[in-house]
């Protein structure tokens, strides 16, 4: 017999900021060992929020790879230059996942809500700027939206 378990509350979710990205176009590399691997490299955009503001600085990279289950493993690497000054280092990890249709959608740079499909990261921060030292603690997940040109995320810090 299996005795039921109480669990407590779930930690609360903070709204952080919201990043907006240019992407550029999908290179693939081809099937790996795991799928397609492929990336799409990280144009400049904004960081804008209640905890968090400033831009991307160009350059990143988004590794994927796109499984034969149809999920796409996403792994993020890009730099905020906070308006004051500062450089944070971010590594989002995560996955992309939806209904056949909607993820053809999406392909074909078609709009598509982001409650239509699974897009979710689990979000890490670096710096060594004093003023921001505390995100170093921080773990924080993102809530992504996919369009032709450019990637939305919703970051929320867990307490």
């Amino acid at each position: 017999m299996t005795l039921p378990v109480t669990m407590p509350p779930p930690p609360a979710l903070v709204p952080m900021a919201q990043v907006v990205c240019e992407v550029g176009a999908l290179v693939t590399l081809g099937q790996a060992q795991h799928g397609e691997r492929r990336y799409v490299p990280l144009g400049g955009g904004t960081v804008r929020g209640p905890e968090l503001n400033g831009t991307l600085v160009e350059g990143g990279v988004d590794w994927q790879v796109a499984r034969a289950d149809g999920a796409l493993d996403i792994a993020a690497h890009y730099v905020i230059r906070t308006d004051d000054g500062a450089l944070i280092e971010v590594q989002s990890d995560g996955l992309r996942h939806g209904p056949a249709e909607v993820m053809a959608r999406l392909a074909r740079g078609e709009p598509v809500g982001r409650d239509e499909y699974f897009f979710r990261t689990v979000v890490r921060f670096t710096t060594g700027a004093p003023q921001w030292l505390h995100l170093n603690k921080v773990l924080a997940i993102a809530v992504g939206q996919r369009e032709a040109r450019c990637v939305r995320l919703d970051f929320y810090r867990l307490t």
